[in-house]
């Protein structure tokens, strides 16, 4: 029996038994595209199963998990579905042959269903490419979804123009040459895309902003960690865990802060001070100094800096009748010196980077006295514990050198 005899093999007997044409005919199309629907759907079962086995058993055997990464998005099972399309394609011209437009609408419809299950292939492709590369130390906090993003928005554009070409029935360099005519519709409708993309590219290639970096974006309201940066956006959970996000290209047009730098050096910076009431500020009498040579961190510096004073008034015959002639120790002095030597010997203060405390520019509430330094250890709970205890004992000390600290027009002394 041949395929022609076979197409019409209902149509004869139906007729031979007394079933008019035009039934017949229906009667007959309808019976075909039942056993085309089950030959195909059995293929597509057997096969989807065979290649699940199939690529199972090679994952197990080798070493490398980008299989299982293939198998995991997919892949195997979505080009299973190849075989029985390409069974629909080739016989669906068969089963609608006495029905020439139906056949040109379902052919067409079949073509478009490959294009698109063609997209979802490179895709599930993409994507395990994506998650393997993930896998990897030197991709981890790279930007892999905008650049699987890119791809796959290439990827579609050839789709839809295929697509586009199958329906109309027109070569696709033609109908790819006559969008060349809506161009500037079509870059108004994918600017953010486009931006987005010229975004991705510069702070990959800056190495800008990476997944994990703390970055804090004030126009935006951004304090946190990245946790994805994608074509169109860059998400960052802030740290009172919300998210927030923020457009790609942003982070080439507007100004904000990546604390990475912070983070590899391996100390987190302190800078903060405490006003000191001028009015509290004096000459040290001998008594005074004395009673400093007690505390143990400045007792050398107390002993050696009075002893060369005293040797320079003396050389120079000084009348220290007054405090104010010749040269003098101040309690706001020793007590800058007291702090430095305290922040040189704290245990959580990195020694390797800047390191002083300063005197700042006199205010109208009084002189600031700043400690700049770097916290050895750069997580957040723990350098705010470091800062507070540094500032506990600041505050602490301040009235064993006769000094007050600006509160509001009130002092703090011993």
């Amino acid at each position: 029996m041949t395929t022609k005899d076979f197409k019409h093999y209902v149509f004869e007997m139906l007729v031979n038994k007394g079933v008019g044409e035009q039934t017949a005919t229906y009667i007959n199309m309808l019976v075909l595209l039942l056993a085309l629907l089950f030959i195909a759907f059995i293929i597509d079962y057997v096969t989807k199963r065979v290649l699940w086995r199939f690529s199972e058993g090679i994952a197990e055997r080798t070493k490398t998990n980008f299989d299982d990464i293939l198998i995991h998005n997919k892949l195997p099972r979505n080009i299973a579905h190849i075989i029985p399309l390409i069974i629909l394609i080739e016989f669906v011209p068969d089963v609608f042959s006495d029905f020439p437009t139906t056949e040109n609408v379902i052919e067409k419809t079949l073509k478009v269903f490959a294009i698109l299950l063609t997209l979802r292939i490179i895709r599930s492709f993409f994507n395990s490419v994506k998650d393997y590369l993930r896998t990897l130390p030197r991709y981890k906090d790279k930007p892999l979804d905008s650049y699987s993003q890119v791809f796959m928005i290439f990827a579609t554009l050839l789709g839809v123009y295929g697509a586009f070409a199958v329906v109309f029935g027109i070569s696709f360099y033609n109908f790819a040459i006559s969008l060349g005519t809506a161009s500037a519709v079509i870059l108004l409708i994918f600017k953010d895309t486009i931006l987005g993309f010229v975004a991705s590219i510069q702070v990959a290639i800056n190495d800008m902003v990476r997944i994990g970096d703390w970055i804090t974006f004030e126009k935006y309201g951004a304090d946190g960690n990245v946790i994805e940066i994608t074509l169109a956006t860059v998400k960052v959970q802030n740290w009172d865990k919300t998210i927030t996000t923020i457009p790609t290209y942003a982070l080439i047009s507007d100004s904000f802060k990546n604390w990475r730098g912070m983070m590899a050096s391996g100390g987190r910076r302190i800078k903060r001070s405490v006003i000191i009431r001028t009015s509290s500020i004096h000459f040290l009498t001998e008594e005074e100094i004395e009673r400093f040579k007690k505390i143990q961190l400045i007792t050398n510096y107390v002993e050696t800096r009075s002893k060369e004073i005293k040797q320079f008034n003396e050389a120079n015959q000084i009348d220290k009748s007054e405090l104010i002639n010749g040269r003098n120790l101040t309690n706001f002095g020793v007590f800058r010196k007291y702090l430095q030597t305290y922040i040189e010997n704290h245990s959580a203060i990195n020694k390797d980077m800047t390191l002083m405390v300063r005197q700042l520019e006199p205010t109208p509430q009084g002189i600031p006295m700043e400690i700049y330094a770097f916290s050895a250890d750069i997580r957040w709970q723990n350098y705010e514990y470091i800062m507070g205890d540094i500032f506990d004992h600041v505050l602490a000390s301040v009235g064993y050198f006769n000094l007050e600290i600006y509160e509001l027009g009130l002092s703090v002394s011993e």
